[in-house]
């Protein structure tokens, strides 16, 4: 019994170490963040002021200077993607909802103006029927960003880490059932959430989804300009990359139709 004893208060150690070197490097350096907070503040406000004062490109000036100075977050690209609509600017407004969209998966605000924009789109795709099991797991992923899921697969762990505690210390045989019980559905729901944190990390690294900037782009049948057009699909329209080679990326449309399009003529989400 000891043995376990000293296993369980060494993981335990060893997740509030870790812990606690998180929040220590994330003071690392107070004076220099502190600049840099109060510089991207000043931005908000002034990008914020020009937008409520109808001037939507100095809005984006502004709003695209805080990203060049390496600040994300999914409030920026949604405020960034409302100055370009007003702007009449689709691609650029479709690109930045998307993007905050992928930070906060969960916000309406978000999913309401993407969807409003899209459909002014002039390209009107079918998506391709998807397995309902499918759609579902997508939703429930959607729910929290990678960061969301990350905090759960911790607090998951650590339930279930105190499960296995009661299951393998406790003496009543009740307190050792609930504790077994805890530990097999908290260990399963955290493999779960930590699948869901990986896959929206990817998802954000390695982004293979992409908008079209062009007001007309015709798709053609392979990496040459004298090739065969397939079809045209027009600014605003999303798309995912299959490959690329040498200014040309192979692309995928919702309803299933691939082709080539010139990679100038389009943006990574």
């Amino acid at each position: 019994m000891k043995r376990y004893i000293v296993l369980f208060a060494t993981l335990f150690a060893v997740i509030f170490s870790a812990t606690a070197q998180t929040a220590e490097e994330a003071t690392t350096e107070p004076a220099q963040q502190e600049v840099t907070a109060t510089d991207h503040n000043t931005l908000w406000d002034s990008a914020n002021a020009a937008y409520n004062e109808s001037n939507y490109s100095k809005a984006v000036e502004l709003y695209e200077a805080i990203l060049a100075d390496g600040e994300h977050s999914a409030k920026l690209y949604y405020n960034l993607g409302n100055a370009y609509y007003k702007q009449e600017k689709l691609g650029k407004a479709i690109l930045n909802y998307n993007r905050a969209l992928r930070l906060a998966p969960a916000d309406e605000d978000i999913r309401h103006n993407l969807e409003y924009a899209t459909e002014a789109t002039k390209d009107n795709i079918e998506e391709i029927p998807e397995f309902f099991l499918i759609s579902w797991v997508r939703s429930v992923r959607n729910l929290m960003g990678c960061d969301g899921w990350t905090a759960t697969s911790l607090i998951l762990l650590i339930i279930a880490l105190t499960g296995a505690l009661a299951y393998l210390l406790a003496e009543a045989i009740s307190l050792r059932k609930a504790g077994f019980y805890t530990l097999c559905v908290t260990a399963l729901l955290c493999i779960i959430s930590t699948s869901f944190a990986y896959n929206k990390r990817q998802a954000l690294v390695n982004s293979n989804e992409a908008v079209i900037m062009s007001t007309a782009a015709p798709i053609k049948s392979s990496p040459d300009r004298a090739a065969t057009d397939l079809f045209v699909l027009h600014e605003g329209t999303k798309l995912t990359i299959e490959e690329s080679t040498d200014g040309w990326v192979e692309i995928r449309i919702a309803d299933g139709r691939k082709g080539w399009i010139e990679s100038s003529r389009i943006e990574l989400i």
